[in-house]
């Protein structure tokens, strides 16, 4: 694994590409209401991100034909826009973006609620944003990569949750995806590399209310829990500082989890 720290121009490449990311998703906020198709709500991020001279990463990308993947209830990751998926009271769902600005790449997503949610889908989503928020805490330069998916764990796991396995965080910069590889369990390695001033990359766990297991639809891109538990999941980029970490993607509204208005 070689993770190649960014330069000072570079990381204000990267500032420029998550800030873009960031205010993609506080733009789609007062759009994701009950009675919305998905397919209408990718239609006007793709317009925002090109009408803010931006482009869509996922466009094109191994096939995939949206600038969005919108992950409703059961689904982990992945979950394609679709005219049929109509927003209702109670859902749980998951936006992420990615966007290219300037050659280089910004990664985020976040959980919104329609309407009134269940107790449980509200625990769920608190326990994966504050999940994510420990692994981002504990990132310095010198740490090794490992304790990022310790930190999580610690949060999540007691909790009686499962964190996927399957997908995993990765690094970010002029390519969609780089090293390091991020994952968002516990693992105990001594031969951790240890992480460097200036390396970006995301941070973005998800995480199932049953098993962490999941299956991928005959789609080849839908993402599903395999015990059909809501799933959740928060991400943001991220870049290594001396002394800590500056998250490239925070909202530019304040928005960190749902309810956003």
């Amino acid at each position: 694994m070689r993770m190649v720290p960014k330069n000072s121009v570079e990381l204000q490449k990267m500032r420029d590409a998550g800030r873009m990311a960031a205010t993609v998703l506080d733009y789609i906020t007062p759009f994701v209401v009950a009675g919305a198709n998905t397919l209408d709500i990718d239609a006007k991020i793709e317009k925002f991100i090109t009408d803010n001279g931006a482009k869509s990463a996922t466009i094109g990308y191994k096939g995939y034909k949206h600038a969005s993947c919108i992950s409703l209830n059961d689904v982990v990751c992945h979950g394609i826009p679709s005219k049929d998926i109509v927003l209702k009271d109670g859902d749980i769902l998951n936006i992420d973006v990615t966007v290219i600005v300037a050659g280089f790449y910004g990664d985020t997503s976040r959980m919104y609620w329609i309407g009134d949610v269940s107790d449980a889908a509200k625990k769920l989503t608190m326990a994966t944003y504050e999940g994510m928020m420990a692994g981002i805490n504990v990132i310095r330069s010198g740490l090794p990569l490992n304790e990022i998916g310790n930190a999580i764990d610690d949060v999540v796991s007691p909790k009686g949750y499962g964190i996927v396995r399957e997908y995993c965080g990765h690094g970010l910069g002029r390519k969609f995806h780089e090293d390091p590889m991020v994952l968002h369990y516990a693992t105990h390695s001594p031969t951790s590399p240890k992480l460097r001033k200036g390396v970006t990359f995301t941070v973005e766990p998800m995480v199932n209310a049953g098993t962490w297991r999941t299956f991928t639809e005959a789609d080849g891109w839908t993402v599903r829990s395999a015990d059909g538990s809501l799933s959740a999941q928060f991400e943001h980029s991220i870049a290594v500082t001396e002394d800590g970490v500056e998250i490239l993607t925070e909202s530019p509204m304040g928005y960190k989890y749902p309810p956003y208005i």
